[in-house]
């Protein structure tokens, strides 16, 4: 039955795993933006608390994510500060709460990535006459599957993200439905089969985005 629901393109099913995707990618795109440029400038700057600062990313990463869903619903609500965007209940809600969440994941393993990588790298390169713009291009180049793996941690932290989705997106058949709420009423609901198709189909979606990443390293590393 759950088998019958993929091979035959059910809409509710499809729509589902594209709305997730979507909000996904898009929260992904700018956790990134935000994420691996923190990340760098906390690896190589020397400033005061810095090893604070490591463990204040390092907490951010393990925030609840009921306790996010909150807080943006709170600024985005009707009573809230940000209230008259009409940002609730649509999926640039669930993507503000999902950029929360991944920031630090990116920002974190971007950081270890960074400073995993050989010390000798920006020296070598501002010797040889490169600017310090080039030689951080350098380094980035040297580590950037690390970076990549960042995102794509990034991209799992929200992928199968629960509480932010059904908080801010409301859960709205055809259009803030993603595969986790979806799971959740469905099974609730005792649609064990439709649950059933959309795990299969987030368990695909986690198997081939780490698929990719193993064979980017290997061809890396050939």
């Amino acid at each position: 039955m759950a088998l019958g629901l993929i091979l035959s393109g059910d809409r509710e099913v499809f729509s589902a795993v594209w709305t997730s995707l979507d909000v996904a990618l898009w929260s992904v795109v700018f956790a990134s933006v935000v994420g691996v440029p923190v990340g760098i400038a906390v690896a190589l700057g020397k400033f005061p608390m810095k090893g604070a600062v490591r463990v204040f990313l390092n907490s951010l990463m393990a925030m609840p994510t009921v306790v996010v869903g909150l807080l943006v619903y709170g600024f985005i609500s009707r009573q809230g500060p940000l209230g008259f965007l009409g940002l609730l209940f649509t999926p640039k809600a669930i993507i503000i709460g999902l950029t929360i969440l991944a920031t630090p994941v990116v920002a974190n393993y971007t950081l270890v990535a960074i400073q995993g990588a050989d010390e000798r790298i920006l020296p070598t390169a501002l010797t040889l006459g490169a600017s310090k713009l080039q030689s951080l291009f350098q380094l980035i180049r040297e580590v950037r599957f690390g970076i990549i793996a960042s995102i794509i941690a990034g991209f799992g932290r929200v992928i199968s993200e629960v509480g932010v989705a059904m908080m801010l997106g409301g859960n709205i058949r055809f259009y803030t439905r993603t595969i986790t709420t979806a799971i959740a009423l469905q099974t609730s609901n005792g649609e064990f089969a439709f649950g059933l198709a959309l795990g299969v189909i987030l368990m695909a979606i986690s198997l081939a985005v780490n698929v990719f990443l193993t064979v980017a390293q290997e061809s890396h590393r050939a």
